[in-house]
């Protein structure tokens, strides 16, 4: 049972090793590690000030944004991008209609944090990724 065991379970592990990343454009890569540095700063500043000031006409919200992008590793670090940074959180995601639902804790315009989430960071993973 024991030598069974020991040939059948790393070939079936073996299965379940996801494909390796393949990455196209490191410099790019750079450029989105500086650009998600810099969001993520402002982003504590912005939080801060919301806080210490209290104010109760803040609105939250959800925001449904449509994304082109399907690749696995590169989904996995957007949803690092937007979880680290404070303000905002990935919810869910939509497989099958390719919908990204996140959480904003001050919405002021939903159209401009589309156009963030795609261009700002959408856009550059998709020519690392694909």
């Amino acid at each position: 049972l024991c030598a069974l065991l020991g040939v059948a379970l790393p070939t079936v592990l073996g299965m379940l090793r996801p494909p390796k990343a393949r990455l196209r454009h490191y410099p790019l890569l750079g450029l989105l590690f500086v650009r998600v540095v810099v969001a993520i700063m402002r982003s504590h500043l912005a939080v801060a000030r919301i806080i210490l000031r209290r104010d109760s006409r803040m609105q939250s919200g959800f925001v449904a944004i449509p994304l082109t992008l399907t690749d696995h590793y590169g989904l996995a670090v957007l949803a690092c991008i937007i979880t680290s940074t404070p303000g905002t959180i990935w919810v869910s995601y939509d497989s099958g209609a390719n919908i990204l639902l996140i959480h904003v804790l001050d919405l002021v315009d939903e159209a401009d944090w589309i156009d963030t989430i795609k261009q700002r960071y959408e856009r550059p993973l998709l020519e690392i990724f694909q």
